[in-house]
């Protein structure tokens, strides 16, 4: 079979994609990513006790606003990067909008109180193991999203596994906020942000090699 022969028969299977397609996919990735991540959560940290209580206050709707914001940024990255030439500029703006904004209320929160009062803000109960949590929650997601990726086209290997453990993080953060009974700013600004972040450099790594053509 000559070059144009094969040309014409491969464009003659073509079928029309409907639009929306790659939002799609990583929609279905978000929502068996969460549902693993609260799966682990479930049998092996348990949801706080007072959780009908929380969930009447304003901080645990405020912590999970953030993460949640934090995985539409890695969300719309992903999907702009999952295409060639793919440009994830937008969602990178949007992504640290949300951090500055968070973290400068948290900023200011902290400095209205004593030292000894920041110190125990920053420390919590739990700064010891809130990002490694979320980073474990993270690892079933992360590897759906990667395998995603490897499926369609980017030809941004590292940015498009960054972006899509920014996605898995910010997933299992809310999630894990199920579990937390951590309420400040400061605490969630730093070891919830340090998980999300922490994870998107895990999938820029494996995203390097794994996501390469």
């Amino acid at each position: 079979m000559r070059t144009d022969e094969l040309i014409d028969a491969l464009a003659a299977e073509l079928r029309p994609v409907r639009g929306g397609a790659i939002q799609r996919r990583f929609a279905a990735v978000a929502a068996a990513g969460a549902l693993a991540a609260l799966v682990i959560l479930l049998v092996w940290l348990g949801v706080r006790p007072d959780l009908d209580a929380a969930a009447g206050g304003r901080m645990f709707w405020m912590k999970a606003s953030y993460t949640f914001a934090l995985a539409l940024a890695g969300f719309w990255a992903s999907e702009r990067l999952a295409r060639p030439a793919g440009s994830g500029r937008k969602a990178l703006i949007f992504g640290l909008a949300v951090l500055a904004l968070f973290g400068g209320v948290a900023v200011v929160k902290a400095l209205g109180v004593s030292p000894l009062e920041r110190l125990l803000m920053l420390k919590g109960q739990s700064w010891s193991r809130c990002t490694l949590n979320i980073l474990l929650l993270s690892l079933p997601m992360l590897g759906l999203s990667l395998w995603m990726l490897r499926r369609l086209a980017p030809t941004r290997p590292t940015a498009a596994g960054f972006a899509a453990g920014v996605f898995s993080g910010g997933v299992a953060a809310t999630i894990y906020g199920l579990h937390c009974a951590e309420t400040a700013m400061a605490f969630v600004g730093v070891w919830y942000t340090l998980g999300v972040l922490g994870c998107g450099v895990i999938g820029a790594a494996i995203g390097r090699w794994a996501l390469r053509w």
